[in-house]
């Protein structure tokens, strides 16, 4: 079981934003840690959120996730061969006002030259219809340690103010 959280790097937007970027990360921990509170200013739907690993746009993401809409699991489905780690409905939309949707994606062993499991979970409140949940299993198959995470939105075209982003390495004891 972790025994610390540490704050890597955070970024709270204070303008709109396509992507946010944490570079640099320190080879020190055993676990990464991504938390996001985030919307995105697409008008009428709610949007994904896409994540690259050291800025690779080649076609080494799979992923697979599930659904839970109001009292019921609506779907499952399997991605292979992307281009980015699609992290599902990470971002409320233009359907809620002041709403915004919570994500937390979990990283083992990112300093390992292994291919690297990344899980993740997206709550979405919807407050005049009903809440989503997904839950993600993704894949990085790439053998190098991870460096750097790009979070973009994916039709968006931005991230609005007031979404952020927290980015916390875990050490074992």
């Amino acid at each position: 079981m972790p025994a610390t959280y540490t704050l890597i790097d955070s970024n709270v937007l204070t303008t709109t934003a396509t992507s946010v970027t944490f570079s640099a990360i320190p080879s020190t921990y055993t676990d990464l840690v991504v938390r996001i509170s985030a919307k995105s200013d697409r008008a009428n739907a709610n949007d994904d959120i896409k994540m690259l690993v050291n800025g690779s746009t080649s076609s080494v993401y799979s992923s697979t996730w599930m659904l839970g809409v109001g009292s019921s699991g609506t779907g499952t489905s399997s991605n292979s061969t992307q281009t980015s780690l699609s992290l599902q409905s990470g971002s409320t939309g233009g359907l809620e006002a002041n709403t915004f949707s919570s994500t937390e994606i979990y990283i083992p062993n990112y300093t390992t030259t292994v291919i690297h499991p990344i899980g993740s979970i997206q709550v979405q409140e919807v407050n005049n219809t009903v809440a989503r949940i997904y839950a993600n299993a993704g894949l990085f198959n790439s053998s190098v340690a991870i460096t750097s995470l790009t979070l973009q939105i994916v039709t968006g075209p931005n991230f609005v103010s007031g979404s952020s982003f927290y980015l916390y390495g875990i050490s074992n004891a």
